[in-house]
């Protein structure tokens, strides 16, 4: 019948592979003491006393930067196997890649659409100001 004992090894890596994490996250919370004062549980900006909340709600402009950034690096990890095995893979995987691109290409166009690109709001701002002549909106931004 079936050889299932043959699968013992990958079953071993898989359980030590899958612990390891639980592992180095358990152990430390077990053996490190626990003292909570009130200077521990302040917030730690490079030894300067903070000021104000802690709690800042970041721009949503720094996570578009990063998806984009993101999406360009999976993109390159998936074009570069098919770069590097082009000659064996055919006329086929040319029309695949250049679909996979355009479709990559149609998602940046829409990112830059939106604004998801534009870093600063202020200079866009600025540029319409000295394209009108418009003196009223530059007065409510600094």
């Amino acid at each position: 019948m079936f050889l299932l004992h043959q699968y013992d090894s990958f079953r071993i890596f898989l359980l030590v592979s899958i612990s390891i994490p639980y592992l180095a996250f358990l152990i430390p919370g077990l053996i490190a003491p626990t003292r909570e004062s009130p200077e521990k549980l302040t917030s730690y900006e490079s030894g300067i006393e903070p000021k104000g909340d802690t709690w800042i709600q970041f721009q949503i402009r720094y996570y578009m930067f990063a998806l984009v950034f993101t999406v360009s690096d999976v993109e390159t990890v998936f074009l570069y196997p098919w770069a590097v095995a082009f000659r064996e893979l055919g006329l086929f995987a040319l029309i695949e890649v250049i679909i996979f691109i355009f479709i990559l290409i149609v998602g940046l166009v829409h990112a830059w659409r939106k604004g998801a690109l534009e870093w600063s709001q202020l200079l866009n701002i600025q540029m319409k100001v000295a394209k009108t002549g418009s003196s009223s909106a530059a007065k409510t931004f600094p």
